[in-house]
């Protein structure tokens, strides 16, 4: 047996109406609208209007789930950027074409 601990599901113990409050807290109607698109989030949205929803709509349910665990999975951190040393010539991102005389 491997003594490596289970990789954790961020689902475990966290119940639908939590994880829905956490999405509304974070992102707020609106957007959260436009990222599940479901009418329930668009159309005069309510927590025991959506929980009603997500409990009978499996697809819907998936979806959320989904942006939820996007939400709580831990960023990569970006390397940092690479400095311009003294001396070096600024880098040039658009080039002006010649004026034709």
């Amino acid at each position: 047996m491997s003594d490596k601990p289970a990789p954790k599901d961020p689902l475990q113990g966290v119940t639908l109406e939590a994880l829905l409050n956490e999405l509304v807290a974070h992102y707020g109607w609106p957007q959260l609208g436009r990222l599940v698109k479901i009418r329930c989030f668009n159309s005069d949205p309510s927590i025991k209007s959506s929980l009603t929803f997500l409990r009978r709509t499996p697809w819907a349910r998936a979806e959320v789930e989904a942006l939820y665990i996007q939400l709580k999975t831990p960023k990569p951190a970006r390397p940092p950027r690479a400095q311009a040393r003294q001396g070096d010539a600024p880098r040039v991102l658009f080039a002006r074409k010649p004026d034709a005389s």
